[in-house]
């Protein structure tokens, strides 16, 4: 029985399972979100590591033997150092939102994320332009924490690079303004 109706049943068939292979395909992305996720536990490790550090070492700041070049020199490495955490978290961050907002695209949605009333919806990918978003807001952040770590480390020795210093601070405040005129603009609230 080869007649026309068997040849276009085999090739809807085929088509199924051609599809299915497909679809089925995107379960690939567990790869990234697993690789995100485990990028973001070792940054979260990574910055509480050195805030403990940062910590333990502070804890002879208030003694009487240091003098105050040392106490400077110690404050002013501190904050250097708490830049840096506050990159690494920033940084661990960015890639947790990479991972959950990957699997919510393409996997499946986190069902409790969806329901749990005390939880932030920060973390809720609903799609590609949503993801960036989330994603482009941290990084702008980690240059800006980058700018500031380098600013601390800079020596100024005439008023161009204090000039210089004042040129990028501006740019600064001009992309924050941007970024919330944007999103003031895409939630209805104007600008």
């Amino acid at each position: 029985m080869s007649g026309p109706h068997s040849g276009e049943e085999r090739r809807r068939r085929l088509e199924r399972l051609f599809e299915g292979f497909l679809w089925s395909s995107r379960l690939v992305v567990m790869f990234a979100v697993v690789a995100s996720l485990a990028a973001s536990f070792a940054m979260f490790y990574l910055a509480t590591a050195d805030t403990w550090y940062m910590v333990s070492h502070l804890l002879h700041y208030a003694s009487p033997e240091l003098d105050a070049e040392q106490r400077s020199v110690l404050r002013s490495q501190t904050i250097t150092h708490v830049v840096e955490i506050v990159d690494g978290f920033l940084l661990a961050t960015v890639m947790l939102i990479f991972s959950l907002g990957l699997y919510e695209l393409f996997i499946s949605k986190i069902d409790q994320a969806e329901h749990d009333r005390t939880s932030s919806k920060v973390l809720l990918i609903r799609n590609l332009d949503d993801l960036k978003a989330r994603l482009a807001k941290v990084v702008l952040m980690i240059l800006i924490v980058k700018y500031f770590e380098h600013a601390l480390k800079m020596h100024f020795e005439g008023s161009l690079q204090l000039l210089y210093l004042a040129v990028g601070i501006a740019l600064i405040a001009l992309a924050l303004y941007l970024s919330h005129a944007t999103e003031r603009r895409s939630t209805g609230q104007g600008s």
